[in-house]
């Protein structure tokens, strides 16, 4: 088995060979990914299901479908992509050809999670070979089954020769990342992202982190209520709340509290049932060091459980919970809970909502529900965020066409479709010249004058356009 770094060597040597970079070479890669999907569909869910339990259901539209979708976007849209952009000019510049060219970076890490292990490998996967790069992936050691599906499957359909997988822990990570790579794609939590910046500092490599948070729910003035308990509770519970975009806890007046919660004891019960336990479309928790950090956690608040709270350390369960009474500083607040854990803290105002809002890091997403739109346009006026979503959760990162990413400490640069050929892509800036207006260009040559400066100064400003009237 070859080391990590001949890995590297040899995914290297296919670049500087221009193996990657003609269009056809990325398109057919990006059809026999999709095919790779398509003809182990039933092989990923079992997976799936053995990491986390997660249901058919969820498995596929948050893992199958939205790389498939992916896949499709990036292969209709490859051509445009690779076009040249042409920008405006000025007179001095009128003959030339000046554009902007995007060129892959050159060899990729790609470094995936554990809680959608299929979709947060792939996607990225999507767009590193689209923008014409060799890629390393690492898949998370946490969801093995995953984990070891990937190793089998990316070497049957992809070009063995320019995309490769590793396996690995904490250790193997480390060493991994001694090796020099042109970008490195990062998915996960902030304390693995600031170890993973100082490896790429050594090589002065660039860096997109895909990180989290505490994604806020703010419900205020009038609304749906029914309507917004469903959509809360289905981005909250979804994948047992182990997703980086799920609300993290919830804001609103002591009205909306006191309508929202037996709203929400309905949902549950028609969503999960009375024993949600015995549910088959309520995922598990990934491992017992996750399931026993978020128990800690809920044992430490301070909050009152008024829905859900059972638990089982063998089944890696923990029920749909809900808390009220939460303070700003109680345990639950103070770091990302990424569980089935929903505190909800009361606010006096939609001003003082938004000011604890933005005493915290940006998050990845933020969510307003309410029937005012002027609540709405306040809520996304006057805080920042990596997505922002009204009156739903989680449905954003679904587009292609919009950009996803945090800001902040919830990450730093975007991918999904255009974005994400940009987030792999050099923007070079290219222009060529011929040797007319020889003339023009010798104001520039010494020896100078004031006459040669006014006159350069003069082709090289912008110039306003003439309209007749």
């Amino acid at each position: 088995m070859d080391t990590q770094s001949q890995v590297v060597d040899r995914l290297r040597a296919a670049f500087s060979a221009d193996i990657t970079k003609p269009e056809q070479f990325r398109r057919t890669q990006l059809t026999k990914l999709m095919s790779m999907v398509k003809e182990n569909e039933e092989l990923i869910l079992n997976a799936l299901h053995k990491d986390l339990a997660k249901p058919k259901f969820e498995a596929i539209l948050s893992e199958v479908d939205i790389v498939i979708n992916e896949l499709h976007y990036a292969i209709d849209n490859l051509s445009s992509w690779l076009k040249p952009e042409y920008v405006s000019k000025n007179l001095a510049t009128k003959l030339d050809d000046c554009f902007v060219q995007r060129q892959p970076l050159g060899v990729v890490l790609i470094i995936g999670p554990w809680n959608y292990p299929l979709q947060l490998l792939l996607i990225p996967l999507v767009a590193a070979i689209a923008a014409g790069n060799c890629v390393l992936i690492k898949p998370s050691e946490v969801s093995a089954a995953m984990d070891s599906l990937i190793a089998e499957l990316i070497p049957k359909y992809l070009s063995q020769d320019c995309y490769a997988v590793v396996h690995g822990g904490a250790e193997e990570t480390k060493a991994l990342l001694q090796n020099r790579f042109d970008h490195i794609f990062y998915t996960g939590s902030q304390s693995v992202a600031r170890s993973i910046m100082q490896a790429a500092s050594v090589h002065l490599t660039p860096v997109t982190l895909e990180l989290g948070g505490k994604c806020p729910c703010i419900i205020y003035g009038k609304i749906d209520i029914t309507a917004a308990a469903r959509r809360i509770a289905w981005a909250k519970f979804f994948n047992a709340g182990q997703s980086c975009v799920a609300p993290d806890y919830v804001l609103c007046s002591p009205e909306n509290r006191d309508a929202l919660l037996p709203e929400l004891r309905k949902v549950l019960e028609n969503f999960y049932g009375k024993d949600p336990q015995s549910c088959p479309d309520f995922s598990r928790i990934v491992s017992p060091k996750h399931w026993t950090r978020l128990m800690e956690l809920l044992g430490r608040s301070s909050g009152k459980v008024v829905v859900g709270g059972e638990s089982s350390q063998e089944d890696k369960y923990i029920a749909p919970t809900v808390l009220v009474d939460v303070a700003e500083d109680d345990a639950l607040m103070q770091e990302e809970i990424f569980g089935p854990i929903l505190p909800i803290l009361t606010i006096e105002s939609l001003e003082k909502g938004i000011e604890l809002i933005n005493r915290k890091e940006k998050p990845l997403a933020l969510y307003a529900f309410s029937d005012e739109s002027s609540v709405v346009d306040t809520v996304l006026q006057n805080t920042s965020s990596g997505g922002f979503c009204s009156n739903d959760g989680i449905i954003h990162m679904s587009l292609p066409s919009l950009p996803f990413g945090g800001v902040g400490a919830s990450g730093w640069g975007s991918y999904h479709g255009r974005w994400g050929f940009e987030a792999f892509s050099h923007r070079r800036a290219v222009m060529l010249r011929g040797w007319a207006l020889e003339r023009l260009n010798g104001l520039r040559y010494p020896p100078y004058s004031e006459d040669k400066l006014s006159w350069l100064r003069w082709t090289a400003s912008p110039k306003s356009r003439c309209t007749l009237m």
